[in-house]
């Protein structure tokens, strides 16, 4: 496989329409409001604020509610509805959706950013989480840096949450790929972008209502792995810009 370059420009050609422009907009507002910026000031007020005067509130919402409510749902929300956003699922999703992509554009690019997007997940998340060492809710204690890998495994890592992580950075990953490396329709992209948000939502409501989960590890989770997704989506920008212009100038090398 070569370096793609048959890669479509992001920029916008020719002047848009008026239909298009409420598009434009609302999508520049987007890109603005999830810039890696405003999610680093995000994670790092909600961590703050985690830590401090939230913590009562993160206390006084943890319940097992499923348990309470239907207990008969809980098997279903466990072994169905959570493993969604878990890596048994979500990881052969998106690597089927990078090897079919790299095996049609005949690049490695893709394949390259599925593995930085897991790389993220374990590296940058599971950063995130070791370092600040939040006990899990079946410790009744929220506060950070109690925890800890080595004391208490998977229990002493709680913030921020890695399934509602994973349900944005992987699968927003998979659509990323799709959007830029295929051939999908913006209608098409727009419905597995609103599938990605269910996802999430559900392993939020999921993992809160079996108490697995302070509420903001689960807010934590969604604003990391948005974060680690706007940085390797801006890496790939760039890196396919430069490829693209270097290959012209080899074309136009060629034709001089």
């Amino acid at each position: 496989m070569v370096v793609d370059s048959h890669t479509a420009s992001d920029d916008p050609i020719g002047i848009p329409s008026d239909h298009g422009r409420p598009r434009a907009q609302n999508k520049g507002w987007l890109d603005q409001a999830t810039s890696i910026w405003v999610l680093t000031l995000g994670f790092i007020v909600l961590t703050v604020l985690a830590a401090g005067p939230v913590r009562v509130l993160d206390y006084q919402l943890n319940r097992r509610w499923l348990y309470l409510f239907n207990p008969d749902l809980v098997w279903f929300a466990q072994n169905v509805l959570d493993r969604v956003a878990g890596q048994a699922v979500c990881l052969p999703v998106l690597a089927a959706v990078a090897i079919t992509l790299a095996y049609r554009r005949q690049s490695w690019r893709p394949i390259g950013f599925a593995l930085a997007a897991e790389a993220a997940f374990y590296i940058g998340v599971g950063g995130l989480k070791v370092l600040l060492a939040r006990p899990s809710t079946t410790l009744h204690d929220p506060r950070f840096f109690q925890g800890g890998l080595l004391d208490l495994g998977d229990r002493g890592i709680s913030y921020p949450s890695g399934h509602s992580s994973e349900a944005i950075l992987i699968y927003g990953a998979a659509v990323y790929l799709i959007a830029h490396y295929s051939g999908a329709s913006e209608r098409v992209v727009l419905g597995l972008s609103w599938v990605v948000a269910a996802i999430a939502m559900n392993s939020v409501v999921v993992s809160f209502l079996l108490g697995w989960h302070w509420i903001t590890d689960l807010i934590g989770g969604l604003i990391a792995g948005g974060l680690f997704l706007r940085i390797l989506v801006q890496c790939d920008r760039r890196t396919r810009h430069r490829w693209s212009r270097m290959e012209s100038f080899e074309r136009d090398g060629l034709d001089s």
